[in-house]
């Protein structure tokens, strides 16, 4: 049985019990409520008709009932009507908003994110339909970027395979020899390889599954390994690297993930700074964390692609990105790992000016 005629029969038997228990209480307790007002009037009554006292108490309780009776048999079909047009209607509204919930969950389990339900009301019902239009905003949400997931990787992967059949192809030919087909053939692997290696990490990052190693770190270990890492690439470039010197307070923090994010802010900054520019990596205490921020002078990025920066696969400049070997989850992998490490990461831009991208970790305890 459907819930609407399930909820008015229910409603129905109420009213019938409701409407059998009136009458039982009246014959229960009607009596106490006028004995007293029928002794009275059986007393005045009794000389006038010269009946005994208690015939005149007898038919007196007995015309009370009968009255009471009639009064509320005569009530009832009103009564009745009344109660079964609000039963109908309660019954019919709630029936309605039980639908409506039925058919979203049902579009909802289709995969059909884009159906809202109207929040109506203060109840229950409106927190039901609410929840629920916030559970399919968040699996299209979900849906989408599994999609653009697919459809990134698809692409990233589409450019080292025609590469490899390439030189395949040319191997078989005999235009290529089998020497420099093998150097390109690794090359594309190598990229492929790197590829995988950073979808896995962003997975696990995603997924809190990272794996750490914390310890106190001395901030000056890490400033000489990424001026020593990096200096060779800006100076081929032109791009000065200016490194803080100061001292500065030790870090609780895993040391290669650290590393791995500087790294990842240096690599995005020298690639989008032209000869000529700086890039500045500064360090200092903030209040219980130790900011690190990484400031170039670049191309710097547009406010409507700011808010994304961090999403997977998103290039503000995808062609040029692509060209470069960026694969776009390299901003993504960052701020999972300082986030995993118990800080967070900001970006703020101005278009042809620059960018600054800047994460905080925690400071090391003091030894008691």
């Amino acid at each position: 049985m459907r819930f609407f005629p399930r909820l008015l029969l229910s409603h129905l038997l109420v009213i019938l019990l409701a409407a059998g228990g009136m009458f039982a209480a009246a014959e229960l307790l009607a009596p106490s409520f006028y004995r007293e007002h029928v002794d009275r009037m059986a007393v005045m009554m009794t000389g006038m008709v010269g009946s005994t006292n208690h015939e005149l108490r007898t038919d007196l309780e007995a015309g009370l009932r009968t009255t009471l009776n009639r009064a509320l048999l005569a009530s009832l079909p009103l009564a009745g009507g009344v109660a079964l047009l609000t039963a109908w209607w309660m019954s019919r509204r709630l029936g309605r908003s039980v639908q409506r919930l039925d058919e979203g969950s049902r579009a909802l389990a289709q995969g059909q994110y884009t159906l809202r339900l109207p929040e109506t009301g203060n109840d229950e019902l409106a927190d039901l339909a609410h929840n629920l239009n916030v559970l399919a905003s968040a699996l299209g949400r979900v849906e989408q970027g599994r999609v653009e997931l697919i459809g990134n990787v698809a692409h990233e992967l589409r450019a080292p395979l025609a590469a490899l059949r390439g030189y395949a192809d040319g191997m078989q030919d005999g235009l290529i020899t089998p020497d420099r087909a093998s150097h390109a053939i690794t090359r594309e692997v190598g990229a492929m390889d790197r590829l995988v290696r950073n979808l896995s990490l962003v997975s696990r990052v995603e997924a809190g599954k990272v794996d750490l190693h914390p310890r106190t770190i001395h901030p000056a270990e890490l400033c000489t390994a990424i001026r020593d890492r990096f200096s060779t690439s800006f100076e081929e470039k032109g791009v000065t690297l200016d490194v803080t010197d100061a001292p500065l307070p030790a870090i609780q923090a895993d040391e290669e993930r650290v590393l791995q994010v500087l790294t990842n802010l240096l690599v995005n900054a020298l690639r989008h700074t032209p000869a000529g520019g700086q890039v500045r990596v500064h360090a200092g205490p903030q209040g219980g964390m130790l900011k690190f921020s990484v400031q170039d002078t670049g191309t710097g990025i547009a406010p409507e692609h700011l808010a994304r920066i961090f999403e997977r696969f998103y290039r503000a400049d995808p062609a040029r990105s692509r060209i470069e070997g960026g694969s776009g989850v390299g901003l993504t992998i960052a701020r999972g790992l300082v986030e995993a490490m118990g800080g967070q990461m900001t970006a703020s831009s101005e278009e042809g000016r620059g960018s600054t991208f800047a994460f905080t970790l925690p400071l090391a305890p003091v030894p008691g």
